[in-house]
């Protein structure tokens, strides 16, 4: 068994879930070696999806209720749309958010996800990408809209990673290793 030097939380809803924007992140984080933890809005098990074919199932390890940013070094928020509209619209993963930022801890988010950082009024004064869709409500939240396969924000004190499709996780993936300084 691996020994693991950090803990790296996943946030997901219930269902819709890019699938692919879950498992290659966390494959990274496996490999760095790291522990990642997949946080739901309850125990039980989620459903990734391949755009909107419902894919593989996984277990949920902690409850966002239950979930604090203190038990982690970094928090990964995987896209999809109904996931991402699920998460904004959960009060325990919106306050999850806001402790990851209030603790300076890292957050990368790929896709759709940025809409739960929107929710949770944390992008004012940052830049970021996402999937084309948000570029409105991500300005209207205070941040710049950028269209570029990853992007790195240091600015309010803690850094965020965000990427625009599954076609970037390549350099996500590698940001996240930089960023969460993963591995070795």
């Amino acid at each position: 068994m691996a020994e693991y030097l950090k803990r790296i939380a996943f946030m997901v809803a219930d269902e819709g879930i890019e699938q692919v924007e879950l498992t290659s992140p966390w494959q990274t984080v496996l490999d760095a070696p790291a522990e990642p933890r997949l946080l739901g809005p309850e125990l039980g098990e989620v459903r990734g999806f391949n755009h909107l074919d419902p894919a593989d199932s996984f277990p949920v390890d902690i409850a966002f209720e239950e979930a604090v940013a203190a038990d982690y070094a970094g928090l990964v928020l995987p896209g999809g749309v109904a996931n991402a509209d699920k998460l904004r619209m959960n009060p325990h993963a919106v306050r999850l958010v806001k402790e990851f930022v209030a603790a300076g801890k890292p957050i990368a988010a790929i896709c759709h996800a940025p809409w739960v950082l929107v929710e949770a009024d944390v992008v004012r004064g940052k830049t970021l990408t996402s999937f084309p869709s948000l570029t409105t409500d991500i300005r209207n939240a205070g941040a710049t809209w950028v269209d570029e396969e990853v992007f790195v924000c240091d600015h309010n004190g803690w850094q965020l990673i965000t990427s625009r499709t599954p076609e970037d996780l390549d350099a996500f993936n590698a940001a996240i290793l930089k960023v969460f300084s993963l591995g070795a």
